[in-house]
């Protein structure tokens, strides 16, 4: 019999990637998109089903996933953490669930939700399911090495990004010339780079940037899984970023061989570390 696995459908590539993956394999995804999030189209031509419902709606899914006789669940696509500050419309599960945190971290949030599935039989699995082959391993991914002042620009990186991490404040800093620019907080590494890019320019100066992404020191892999895609690739090169250091065996890129000539094609070094090298 063909398992049926649930997917809460965030935006960008990350739910259409785990949902065609998920049907190569033999699995029948039934998507919850959640309206004006996620990517409806492309969902729908991921995925055997996709049921939309509004952001901050959480006794619907659950029922609907149940129904579908679906047992195991996996969260996959971004959902700006400013989104819960405003713009939403709760059900009472929801309010009871909002009430009860001690913090709107992301881990606080996200952790609860988890929790509320568990209550209805339902078990969160790990983002990175079905997708462990666009996780690299330690060493470099592309033909040009970094140069020692990207590797010192990139050791200094890990040191700030851990400590954010642990916090659960980001997980991306920008480095240039042994000092941090700029770290990444709800805006994303998209914008946190875009902002380094601009203030090294205000200066003067040329950006060359290397950036750093790391996973949390206790990184719940259900959730908040570190991720790279094109569209950083491209802010990237418009940025004049040189290097791009990842923890190994933690962040998922998405369409990995794409990405990889890409950043060939445009001499950007891209390599991972793994923690115990760091």
């Amino acid at each position: 019999m063909t398992e049926s696995i649930g997917l809460i459908a965030g935006s960008g590539r990350f739910p259409v990637l785990f949902a065609e993956e998920a049907r190569r394999q033999g699995a029948r995804v039934v998507a919850i998109a959640l309206k004006g999030v996620t990517d409806v189209p492309a969902m729908t031509a991921a995925a055997d089903e996709v049921h939309p419902f509004a952001l901050g709606q959480v006794s619907g899914p659950l029922e609907l996933l149940k129904k579908s006789g679906v047992k195991k669940v996996v969260m996959a696509g971004k959902v700006q953490h400013v989104s819960l500050f405003g713009g939403i419309i709760p059900d009472l599960r929801a309010v009871k669930i909002l009430a009860g945190l001690k913090d709107r971290r992301t881990d606080t949030i996200l952790g609860a939700i988890a929790d509320e599935f568990k209550k209805e039989g339902l078990e969160l699995l790990s983002s990175a399911t079905f997708l462990g082959h666009l996780i690299p391993g330690p060493g470099p991914l592309t033909k040009r090495r970094p140069t020692s002042d990207e590797e010192a620009d990139a050791a200094l990186g890990w040191k700030a990004a851990k400590a954010l991490a642990g916090v659960d404040v980001g997980q991306s800093v920008v480095v240039q010339g042994k000092a941090v620019v700029a770290v990444e907080a709800m805006e994303g590494t998209d914008a946190a780079v875009r902002r380094a890019s601009a203030l090294v320019r205000s200066n003067g100066d040329t950006p060359r940037l290397v950036v750093v992404k790391v996973a949390k020191p206790r990184q719940d892999f259900r959730f908040d899984l570190p991720v790279l895609g094109l569209d950083t690739l491209a802010v990237m090169k418009e940025c004049g970023a040189t290097g791009l250091a990842l923890e190994a065996g933690k962040t998922l890129i998405f369409d990995r061989e794409a990405f990889v000539r890409g950043a060939d094609a445009q001499g950007l070094a891209v390599w991972a570390i793994a923690e115990e090298a760091a």
